[in-house]
């Protein structure tokens, strides 16, 4: 692999910290600025809704930039709005940096995520992907449990000024790796804007984005309400609580890289062993959280399957979305975030049921159940398997 895909890679590392800081910051953060906790959730769907509009408005907008400048004036912007987060002493505020944080993201992983399937053959767009979304996957084990000590130890606004200074080497490795001129397609081969959209209605294009939403959906409203299953269910402390999201993380990074070098050969048995393999898992995972010697196996082996079919399907959208070369990444950013953005409100909606903390991980099997049901007559699209024979 290129080496400026690993730099990608840290700069998003930095930003999948950020998304995910706030689940260990959001107390402190609403004593300091006077709000409720519930009041200052709200700043975790300002920046998931932000993702999820701002990828394609974001990157039409900067389709015709060379990608170089638009990576950086991306990652600049990124830094400045924790900066100026750090600093506020306002709700109104810190909610206005999250939004532009969020269109900051949402524009350099759509122009990354373009950029990395450029950077290597057709043939190893999959491993491509795994290594960019292995920042986010480190995130969660290094960066998001790093962020919550250090907002504990020296304030939350400790953490914003962390994640802003780790975008500064990003920015450096964007300068060196990237190059500097226009991509292949260039200003008179790239397909205008209009041709590109209507990718979009391609149902090939639209069956895997939906199915990589209703996975990422199972895997954040899962992940989203884990904590009250480690400290209510399993009855262990909150420092278990850390070793667990590691735990989901650590899962991840090896489901991710697993799948990234299968998934360009043969993404079928990937498809097919972590899908039932996932919906088995959760319901497994909430008949068995009161035991911790099997809850955290299982967290583990949930993140490994969660990511391994979830990169899988967003390499498909990427495969599926080849017509639209500027375009690409960002129907890609959007389907994994709509997924971010309902799967938490789709799980939290259990919580007041009879099932009380387990419901998430019920409606998290429920959601990848939705996903196979939708993906079975289809599937020989969703593994890429018979092109021409397969068309809707």
């Amino acid at each position: 692999m290129p080496l400026p895909l690993y730099l990608l890679a840290l700069a998003v590392f930095a930003m999948g910290t950020s998304e995910f800081m706030l689940a260990g910051l959001l107390p402190d953060i609403a004593l300091d600025l006077g709000v409720t906790v519930g009041t200052a959730g709200s700043l975790t769907s300002a920046y998931a809704i932000g993702m999820l509009v701002g990828a394609p408005l974001v990157a039409a907008s900067a389709r015709d930039w060379p990608r170089r400048p638009a990576l950086l004036g991306f990652l600049l912007a990124f830094a400045a709005a924790h900066a100026v987060g750090a600093l506020s002493t306002s709700f109104a505020l810190l909610f206005f940096t999250r939004v532009v944080a969020a269109l900051a993201n949402a524009g350099f992983l759509a122009v990354a995520l373009t950029a990395a399937a450029t950077l290597v053959p057709p043939d190893r767009k999959g491993r491509a992907l795994a290594v960019l979304l292995s920042g986010t996957t480190l995130a969660t084990i290094a960066g998001v449990p790093g962020g919550a000590v250090l907002g504990a130890e020296a304030g939350w606004q400790a953490t914003f000024w962390a994640v802003a200074a780790l975008c500064l080497p990003a920015a450096v490795g964007v300068l060196a790796g990237i190059p500097a001129a226009h991509d292949e397609h260039g200003a008179t081969g790239k397909p205008a804007l209009r041709t590109e959209l209507a990718q979009l209605a391609r149902p090939r294009l639209i069956l895997v984005m939906l199915l990589g939403a209703l996975v990422n959906a199972g895997t954040f409203g899962g992940l989203t309400f884990l904590a009250p299953v480690v400290t209510d269910t399993a009855g262990l402390g909150e420092l278990w609580v850390s070793v667990a999201l590691v735990l989901f993380g650590a899962g991840s990074f090896v489901g991710v890289t697993v799948a990234g070098r299968l998934s360009d050969r043969n993404p079928g048995p990937v498809v097919a062993l972590a899908g039932p393999s996932l919906l088995v898992g959760w319901p497994a995972l909430a008949v068995l959280a009161h035991e911790p010697a099997a809850l955290l196996p299982l967290v583990f082996a949930q993140g490994a399957l969660s990511f391994a079919l979830g990169s899988t399907l967003i390499a498909r959208v990427l495969h599926e979305a080849a017509g639209a070369p500027t375009m690409a990444g960002s129907y890609a950013t959007a389907a994994l975030n709509a997924g971010a953005a309902v799967g938490p409100v789709a799980a939290g909606a259990t919580l007041g049921t009879e099932a009380g903390p387990l419901g998430p991980l019920y409606a998290a099997g429920l959601l990848v159940g939705a996903a196979l049901l939708v993906a079975f007559p289809f599937r020989r699209v969703v593994t890429g398997a018979g092109r021409e024979e397969a068309r809707l």
